[in-house]
């Protein structure tokens, strides 16, 4: 997954965003870059989104794993991001949404990406769901 992921960032890096092979081609990607939980080092990582306003929307899936992924126990440790969008790179703060917030949000972007719903279907946990905002 590691060379996934790297191979993904290099693609975004190289076209303005856009990824141009593999199962992102045609989705909106970002890339978190936020500190490790434990080890306080930065991680990136390509994460499919959906915009609610002027907040980016991402959903901590795993693919409907029976646990959260990695950089989920990142953002709730240090909620302060970097977010690069096509060529454009600024400060963000991640806040998981709770209850029917969380619902909306989720349901709004599992219908632009069904895949989400299959996850969620998959799993006992509730997935979670999480607005960036810019920051000054």
């Amino acid at each position: 997954m590691e060379d996934f992921n790297r191979n993904l960032i290099a693609d975004l890096r190289a076209h303005e965003g856009k990824a141009t092979s593999g199962p992102f081609v045609g989705r909106d990607v970002v890339i978190v870059t936020n500190r490790g939980a434990k080890s306080g080092e930065p991680r990136e990582t390509p994460l499919a989104y959906t915009r609610d306003g002027e907040a980016f929307v991402i959903i901590a899936s795993k693919g409907g794993a029976p646990t959260h992924p990695g950089w989920y126990h990142n953002l709730k440790a240090h909620p302060r991001v970097t977010l690069e969008v096509g060529v454009e790179k600024f400060k963000a703060e991640a806040r998981e949404e709770e209850g029917a917030e969380r619902n909306r949000l989720f349901d709004a972007m599992s219908t632009r990406l069904p895949g989400f719903k299959d996850y969620q279907a998959n799993t006992d946990r509730v997935i979670p769901v999480f607005t960036l905002r810019r920051v000054s």
